[in-house]
C-alpha cells in the first residue's frame, strides 16, 4: 500500500450498511463489506458498530490471531481524528498484553459457563442413550 488514505470518522460514518460498512479498530479504517456474510459471530455484530470506532468490541471477544490476519486484509487506510470526534476506545489489546484485566476474566468465566454447560448436555445426552438402550434390551 503506497500511501494510506486517511478517513474521518465524518466519512466512515457513512458507511453503516451491509453492502457498504466501514469499521474502525486502533484507529484503522476497515472494509468490512465483504465479510459481513462471513463473520462467525453473524452480521449483527458488525451492523452493531458499523460506521464507528469498534476497538472496544474487538478486544473484548478476544480474537484469534487469525482473524486479526482476516482483519489486515480489510484495511482500507487510517482514521484522521478531528475536533469533535467521539473519543478513541481505551481498550487494550488482550493480543499485546497477558496480563489479567476484567475483559480477560469476563471472557474466562464465559468460557467455563460453555465448557460447564457443554459438559451437562453431554451427561444428559449420555443418560437419554444409555435409557434408550436399556429399554430395547
Amino acid at each position: 500500500m503506497a500511501e494510506a488514505k486517511e478517513y474521518t470518522y465524518s466519512d466512515v460514518s457513512t458507511h453503516t450498511a451491509k453492502k457498504d460498512l466501514f469499521i474502525v479498530v486502533h484507529d484503522k479504517v476497515y472494509n468490512a463489506t465483504t465479510f459481513v456474510d462471513e463473520h462467525p459471530g453473524g452480521e449483527e455484530v458488525l451492523l452493531d458498530v458499523g460506521g464507528q470506532d469498534a476497538t472496544e468490541a474487538f478486544e473484548d471477544v478476544g480474537h484469534s490471531d487469525e482473524a486479526r490476519e482476516v482483519l489486515e486484509g480489510l484495511l482500507v487506510g487510517n482514521l484522521k481524528r478531528m475536533p469533535g470526534d467521539p473519543a478513541p476506545t481505551t481498550a487494550k489489546s488482550s493480543h499485546d498484553s497477558s496480563s489479567g484485566s476484567s475483559g480477560g476474566a469476563t471472557s474466562g468465566v464465559a468460557l467455563y459457563a460453555i465448557v460447564l454447560i457443554g459438559g451437562a448436555l453431554a451427561f444428559g445426552a449420555y443418560k437419554y442413550l444409555e435409557a434408550q438402550g436399556a429399554d430395547k434390551s
